[in-house]
């Protein structure tokens, strides 16, 4: 069954890694993450971040990548499957399948603030012509809230057919489906090659112009010098380190925020690493990856993003803007009227923010579009033609219940970050502990070209699974009955749950059959175990 589908590959091996970078280098580098960095602290937050970098995301980023290689060379490549042949039992199949789940869920609202970022892109472009109203010009607050309805439930829908973020959320889908149909190398791979340098160039642009404003409104304490304190120091005025440093919340949050950034959990990195060859050095390819998503997370979004925000708005107004929202699409569009050029700089800004928003997306599309390939036995074009349709409902439904943004925000988090979180900490556990450590960290270095330090055996086996647990307990303590109640007082939350809950019973009645026709063709036994045909290359090295 396997063996009969066309197998792809990637191109080049820079290819791969810009795919990868891509698939992390999004809106939680240029919003997510400044404004966590304003709402916790600045140089406070910086600290769990760092910690979680260096125990979550370096490793797991290894696990990933070895795991995908894995399941690839078993010619499986489905997050279902990838479990499937590493457990070696048909229940892994069944610890695959959430990330698919948490890949969908995303896509559906990141398709909207995809579009969101291309009107305002646009609307700066042709500032200067008239043909469209310029953010700035009139208060954003009032036009946030027209152009996704905040207002009220179906407010884009009233009154006329096409509302402008609808048509843009529909050019958004066409060009994300329209690359993931062209493929691994032809099309996301392609796209990669010249988007990944173009997001580099505008960021660093823009990076280098802010360091140089000084204090453009000459007011006291809105410097660049002041925003790059606010950023690294872990003292700020009027609250001391300890207080911020020791709020679980923090850690919480950080380890929430490395997940989403890093594109870990969601099962994007394992997919793409399915298509790797057996004999490519993954150990250093997924440094490669991490480095490249905390440059333009740190770097970029850290020190243009935040000082420019300082500078214009002042410490006090930054911290205050209350969500990453704020930080986009309420708060720069007023930096960028006070700037000479502003249009330019407001431009380059959501333009960067788009293709960083693009680059991720289509990373998204892959774990479900694999899984209806690989369970249903269908080929590129009848599986997007399905995923297309279950998407776009999706996003029809957090367009249609866009008061307060609630549907949004319940897919991103009980769809997205908690599901991934869970995800991640499942992967450590069958890695370290059901795989096997030592076969796993023989799997790791199979090809690699850089020595993995043996102290990275017990962070996998021992630290993280132990770091994951703590902070998932102390978010059942902290955060869990508020999002209870707030579960119990909202309709549109329960109904988007609800939602969750009908696409979740899909996916589990696809991998029953996915289940039947892997027994029927011989790669699980009647016993439940995984029938290796193949002769595996880790097994040869073992």
């Amino acid at each position: 069954m396997n063996k009969q589908r066309k197998r792809e590959s990637w191109g080049s091996k820079i290819g791969v890694l810009l795919a990868v970078i891509g698939s992390a280098v999004g809106l939680g580098n240029f919003l997510r993450f400044p404004g966590l960095a304003a709402s916790y602290g600045g140089g406070a937050f910086m600290i769990p971040y760092f910690i979680t970098v260096l125990i979550l995301a370096v490793p797991l980023g290894w696990v990933e990548w070895a795991m995908g290689r894995y399941g690839g060379s078993k010619g499986l490549n489905s997050m279902p499957g990838i479990f499937l042949a590493f457990t070696k039992r048909q229940g892994g199949a069944w610890i695959g399948l959430p990330a698919v789940f948490c890949s969908y869920m995303i896509f559906t609202y990141y398709a909207i603030i995809e579009a969101i970022c291309l009107i305002f892109a646009y609307r700066y472009l042709f500032s200067m012509t008239g043909w469209f109203g310029v953010p700035g010009t009139e208060p954003m607050k009032d036009f946030f809230s027209a152009l996704l309805g905040t207002g009220e439930n179906g407010a884009i829908f009233q009154n006329r057919i096409f509302s402008e973020i609808f048509i843009n959320v529909v050019i958004c889908y066409t060009i994300n489906f329209y690359l993931t149909y062209r493929g691994i190398s032809r099309g996301i791979e392609r796209f990669c090659l010249w988007a990944m340098p173009a997001l580099v160039v505008c960021g660093l642009f823009l990076t280098f112009y802010v360091m140089f404003l000084g204090n453009p409104t000459g007011l006291e304490g809105q410097s660049y010098l002041n925003g790059f304190r606010f950023v690294w120091s872990p003292i700020q005025e009027g609250k001391p380190f300890l207080e911020s440093f020791s709020n679980p919340e923090t850690w919480v949050v950080a380890a929430g925020q490395v997940f989403f950034s890093y594109s870990l959990g969601f099962g994007l990195i394992m997919t793409y690493a399915s298509y790797l060859k057996h004999n490519d050095d993954i150990a250093l390819s997924s440094l490669i990856a991490v480095g490249g998503n905390f440059f333009c997370e740190v770097i970029i979004g850290g020190m243009m993003v935040v000082p420019v925000a300082v500078m214009f708005l002042g410490t006090a107004a930054f911290q205050s803007l209350g969500s990453t929202f704020s930080l986009g699409f309420l708060a720069l569009p007023q930096v960028f009227e006070q700037m000479s050029y502003g249009y330019l700089f407001g431009f380059s800004f959501f333009f960067l923010l788009f293709l960083a928003a693009v680059t991720s997306s289509i990373s998204m599309l892959q774990p479900p579009i694999v899984f209806l390939e690989e369970s249903l036995e269908i080929g590129r074009k009848r599986s997007i033609s399905i995923l297309w349709m279950l998407t776009f409902i999706g996003s029809l439904f957090i367009l249609y219940f866009s008061k307060g943004l609630t549907a949004l925000d319940t897919f991103d988090f009980w769809g997205g970050s908690l599901v991934a979180f869970i995800m991640a900490t499942m992967q450590i556990i069958v890695f370290g502990w059901v795989f096997g450590i030592d076969k796993g960290m023989e799997l790791i270095q199979h090809g690699a070209k850089i020595p993995i330090p043996k102290f990275v055996r017990w962070i996998i086996k021992y630290v993280m699974p132990l770091y994951l647990l703590i902070i998932f307990g102390l978010w059942m303590r902290y955060n869990l009955p508020e999002r209870i109640k707030g579960f119990n007082e909202s309709d549109a939350v329960q109904k988007s749950v609800a939602f969750m809950l009908f696409f979740a019973f899909f996916l589990i009645v696809i991998l029953i059959q996915a289940i039947r026709r892997w027994r029927k063709h011989g790669v699980i036994t009647h016993s439940g175990e995984f029938h290796d045909s193949s002769v595996g290359f880790i097994e040869g090295e073992l």
